[in-house]
């Protein structure tokens, strides 16, 4: 199925986010098939991000659990007005039941407020649904906030946040790099700022330098003056 860039942007921003609060420590993946079954190759899933906690982040192509161990926590990016699914979600929920995440993130991008963000929890050898209110809700197993807010260009997406005032956000590659340049930028302001600090702090000592050489010009002129003065009353007093 073809893919959408809105739902490419999200993904991939959503991918940046997930390995800013998880690598090196963990492994991160986006869009690579997911096998869970060995003894079936077609049972698989691609998740557009998911993580394996206490594994360092490294590469691979297709993963296989019995080889690199069963994701924690999985993203799906459903947007299916520009990207129709491969499974249907109901397939979709099925085959994480039989992975084994301990948490499954969804986010519709198409869907209305407060119907955007759900999370199911694995309780009991089951996924349970948890209750979100006003699309925010903690991922438990990455220890950080979700919650929907504008992505980049697009107004709204699936963002990670640090704290759970919703704050701190986590930035994606774009975002960060804006950040860098916008800090650089206004370093740059602050060191002209200093130079031109620096250089009026020069000009009026040399005003206050010429300031007093004048002044010592014209106290000298006095002096002459006022000795030539003297002198000519000396001369007048004489005669």
């Amino acid at each position: 199925m073809g893919q959408g860039r809105r739902h490419l942007h999200l993904c991939r921003a959503l991918y940046d986010m997930i390995r800013a609060v998880c690598v090196p420590e963990h492994t991160v993946g986006a869009d690579q098939f997911v096998y869970f079954d060995a003894a079936n190759p077609k049972r698989c899933l691609a998740p557009d991000s998911f993580v394996t906690l206490g594994v360092l982040d490294h590469d691979f192509d297709a993963y296989k659990v019995w080889e690199e161990g069963t994701p924690d926590v999985a993203f799906e990016v459903l947007s299916p007005s520009d990207s129709p699914e491969r499974w249907t979600f109901e397939e979709k929920l099925r085959r994480y039941h039989a992975l084994g995440v301990r948490e499954l993130v969804t986010f519709h991008v198409d869907a209305p407020p407060g119907e955007r963000l759900r999370v199911w929890d694995r309780i009991e050898d089951d996924l349970v649904e948890r209750v979100v209110t006003d699309d925010t809700t903690p991922c438990l197993t990455l220890g950080v906030t979700l919650l929907i807010g504008a992505v980049d260009q697009y107004p709204v997406g699936l963002r990670l946040a640090r704290d759970a005032s919703r704050k701190d956000l986590v930035l994606t590659e774009a975002e960060a790099l804006r950040a860098a340049v916008q800090a650089s930028e206004a370093a740059f302001e602050d060191r002209k700022a200093a130079i031109e600090d620096r250089k009026a702090a020069i000009e009026d000592r040399q005003a206050a330098v010429e300031a007093r050489e004048a002044e010592t010009e014209a106290r000298k002129i006095a002096e002459e003056r006022i000795a030539e003065l003297e002198r000519e009353l000396a001369a007048s007093r004489r005669a």
